[in-house]
């Protein structure tokens, strides 16, 4: 079975790790299900270009589907595993390739920890081998004696790449490979049984999906792996992250769909914005405002879409979870931000989140705090509407915005050549998903030649100038300058590239840095 599936060799700290990773007969259930569930895979990131055509050609909107699960009133999704009973807290963008930060994670008292290969990592083949391989030591009590077991530590939620990301260093007949399957399926088939065992798990996040049929897949995926590997059927939870408009209008399909596996639904508010440049993006009456002036949970905009998550969960048994809080405080006087996090989470729970994130250590103990004198959850009697989730907020577009945006971008971008998924940005951690709001907004100004409400236009001139001055005040390092012009490539392309990851990941720059040449070996 594992004929033609080859896996580049892996740097001489990790050899040990990669024969445990890769043995036999961990390539031989990986290629099976590389064989089985690649061309279903393929045919479903056809049919998100189709379907993007057809709205591009047609100028349609996203509407409600008329389905079965929507007019059943009555159906709920699976009772919930004891461990994944009230989870209030988590730790948010915790790359397992970053083995002190994931260490220490463990050791906090936080319910769970996103344990992410997707937004807050960065994919290089040394993060990928270390993180499934901590991931690995830790289902299997190998992290060290500091760690508490799996049934006392925070639970894992295992949330492989999305989608559009590929895994260029497992070839299956000579192709490069799905990222999340490939992630998915060594996690699985070397810790489910383990995490399964201590009531624990296996259970994920599900990132970017933009429709029910992509749950249907995933669904389909999770009961295959179980019966491949002998785990009783329902095993596999998974919550997914509403990060899409087309997303939006079928969280009840979705529930549908996952209902023997689900683990609710999140909020994923910087991911869900760009995706309405993503689809909408050429659209003038789609521009959206500064996000750092305009957009937040504050207005009708995102406050719609997490009311909208939250009925939803709520009418099927699930449990719906806010966001990740990015702040990083400030040691001198972290006050102030603890306080603005507090707020902003409280306003959270008083709107029906069962649980949020947060990334740094120093905002567990007010949070914590927070849940325990948590405000009751009142029902808005607004009904959430398809014109609802498709009004954009009111606002403009700002200079100090747009340098903003171009900031983030250039410090992401940077990050990233050098493997890393998330780079911190005046006192707020930024990653893949703010990196893509970032770039998209600059993208869609200039396209639009946005009005500055100081006076004048984004232009192409004007963000080169921008990015010229950012790239000086930070530096103007060789890293800094590649970057800065990795981000005017991307937001002056004629056609908005989809995905800011997948171009990093196939950049010439960074293959030549973070992938291995020479022979690989082959099954």
């Amino acid at each position: 079975m594992t004929q033609g599936l080859q896996v580049a060799p892996p740097p001489d700290s990790l050899k040990d790790a990669a024969e445990t990773l890769f043995s036999s007969s961990a390539k031989k259930f990986l290629a099976k299900a590389l064989e089985r569930w690649e061309p279903e895979v393929e045919s479903m990131l056809r049919e998100r270009k189709l379907k993007k055509l057809n709205f591009d050609k047609n100028l349609c909107l996203p509407d409600f589907p008329s389905s079965a699960a929507r007019s059943d009133r009555n159906w709920k999704v699976a009772p919930l595993p004891p461990r994944l009973h009230r989870r209030h807290l988590d730790l948010g963008d915790v790359s397992p390739a970053l083995t002190d930060r994931f260490i220490q994670c463990l050791q906090q008292d936080v319910d769970g920890i996103q344990t992410d290969f997707d937004d807050g990592h960065c994919p290089t083949w040394n993060n990928q081998l270390l993180g499934w391989w901590n991931v690995y030591q830790h289902a299997h009590g190998l992290l060290g004696s500091k760690v508490p077991p799996v049934e006392k530590a925070p639970v894992l939620m295992l949330r492989p790449r999305a989608w559009n990301m590929t895994e260029h260093n497992v070839l299956l007949g000579g192709r490069e490979t799905s990222g999340p399957l490939v992630d998915f399926g060594l996690l699985m088939y070397h810790v489910a049984a383990a995490l399964h065992a201590r009531g624990s798990g296996p259970f994920f996040y599900l990132s970017k999906l933009e429709g029910s049929s992509e749950a249907a897949l995933w669904n389909r995926i999770f009961i295959w792996s179980q019966e491949e590997l002998g785990l009783p059927r329902g095993t596999i939870r998974a919550c997914v992250l509403i990060e899409n408009v087309f997303a939006a209008f079928e969280m009840e399909e979705i529930l549908w769909e996952l209902r023997e596996h689900s683990a609710g639904l999140n909020c994923g508010m910087w991911d869900y914005s760009a995706s309405f440049i993503n689809k909408f993006g050429d659209r003038p009456e789609f521009q959206l405002p500064d996000r750092s002036k305009y957009v937040s949970m504050s207005n009708a905009f995102l406050a719609s879409y997490m009311q909208l998550v939250v009925t939803t969960c709520k009418r099927r048994g699930a449990p719906p979870t806010g966001g990740m809080a990015a702040a990083v405080l400030d040691k001198r006087n972290p006050q102030p931000v603890i306080d603005r996090v507090v707020a902003a989470k409280r306003k959270e729970i008083e709107a029906g989140v069962e649980g949020f994130m947060v990334y740094d250590l120093g905002l567990i103990g007010p949070c914590r705090k927070l849940w325990r004198s948590a405000p009751a959850y009142s029902q808005s009697a607004t009904i959430v509407t398809a014109s609802s989730l498709l009004t954009l907020p009111p606002g403009g577009v700002t200079t100090l915005g747009l340098r903003r945006n171009i900031k983030v971008g250039v410090l992401f971008i940077a990050s990233w050549l050098k493997g890393n998924g998330v780079v911190e940005v005046d006192g707020s951690v930024e990653d893949s998903a703010t990196a893509e709001i970032s770039r998209s907004q600059v993208w869609q100004w200039i396209r639009h030649r946005a009005a500055l409400e100081e006076g004048g236009f984004v232009t192409t001139n004007l963000v080169r100038k921008l990015v010229a001055e950012v790239v000086t005040e930070l530096g103007g390092l060789k890293e800094v300058r590649k970057a800065g012009t990795l981000l005017m490539e991307v937001v002056t392309c004629r056609h908005f590239p989809e995905f800011l990851t997948t171009l990093l990941s196939e950049n010439h720059e960074f293959r030549k840095r973070h992938y291995p040449q020479g022979l690989w070996d082959e099954a």
